[in-house]
């Protein structure tokens, strides 16, 4: 039986998704068909044309595709992929699109965005993105005057896809913890050096997600086995510092892990390694 991927809102996924679909279908023509009827239209205009590549752009997928057609995906908190060899599985559920193709099959259930875009509204969905920490092209100085000109909490902007694409509630979170920074720091008391450094460790933890198909945020010295202590059980999985860790205690310091909501996100945070800013703080920062 094929197995599911439940793909949580963070960009390593979709990076991953793109290097998975490039692999089984680039350079070949597929047949592309939606079981369900919602994608029928789009399905007929890939269908029977060859894949040439495909990218990640934050919590966006990517299929481009002969005569200037590309199939946006973007699976949201419900969407999943499933993919294996032929013969494909008869259609069961809800399936929005199938592919077939040199060999595979990809099946694709329930995301928030299935489409085929023309050129101009590949542009228009990239202009609406900010900087995605796992891309080549990326410019982490257009991030930071955004942040440094805004009095947002930290937390708040490193999750605006239009600042940081493909960066989600984990990362956000963990990223702060390490940077010893409270997810509540206003944007504008961040310097370049400060935010070159949380860029720097965010890119970098992301593109170990990649390889490794998890988020692992611990340094060496904090691991299970370093610690001595159990594994993190976890659908997400991974060793973290404070996502859903609330009320354990803090990996480095025992301080319990405190937990709030912002605009309806739960934030995970260590009062003692992430104090709040204070005003003579902000000045020295400003």
């Amino acid at each position: 039986m094929p197995g599911y991927l439940w793909c949580v809102p963070e960009g390593h996924t979709i990076h991953r998704l793109a290097i998975r679909h490039r692999e089984l279908f680039a350079g070949h023509p597929v047949t592309a068909t939606s079981p369900q009827g919602r994608f029928a239209a789009g399905a007929a205009l890939i269908d029977g044309r060859t894949l040439l590549d495909t990218e990640a752009y934050g919590k966006h997928l990517l299929h481009h595709y002969e005569g200037e057609h590309t199939l946006h995906v973007h699976l949201g908190l419900y969407g999943k992929f499933a993919d294996g060899e032929l013969p494909a599985p008869a259609p069961a559920g809800q399936l929005r699109m199938v592919l077939t193709g040199s060999g595979h099959w990809l099946e694709l259930r329930g995301p928030t965005a299935c489409e085929v875009l023309d050129p101009g509204a590949v542009e228009d969905l990239r202009s609406r993105l900010g900087a995605d920490p796992l891309r080549d092209d990326a410019d982490p100085a257009a991030a930071s005057a955004r942040v440094r000109a805004s009095t947002k909490p930290l937390f708040a902007l490193l999750m605006d896809q239009s600042i940081v694409a493909g960066c989600g509630l984990i990362y956000a979170n963990e990223t702060l913890f390490r940077a010893g920074l409270s997810p509540l720091t206003p944007g504008a008391t961040i310097d370049a050096d400060r935010w070159t450094a949380i860029w720097d460790d965010l890119r970098s933890l992301m593109k170990e997600g990649v390889l490794r198909g998890r988020i692992d945020t611990v340094h060496t010295q904090h691991t299970p086995e370093a610690m001595r202590r159990a594994p993190r059980v976890d659908r997400h999985g991974g060793e973290v510092y404070v996502y859903r860790r609330a009320g354990r205690p803090c990996l480095v310091c025992d301080t319990p892990i405190a937990r709030d909501e912002l605009a309806g996100r739960n934030l995970y945070w260590c009062p003692t390694c992430q104090p709040p800013v204070t005003r003579s703080r902000r000045r020295r920062s400003g």
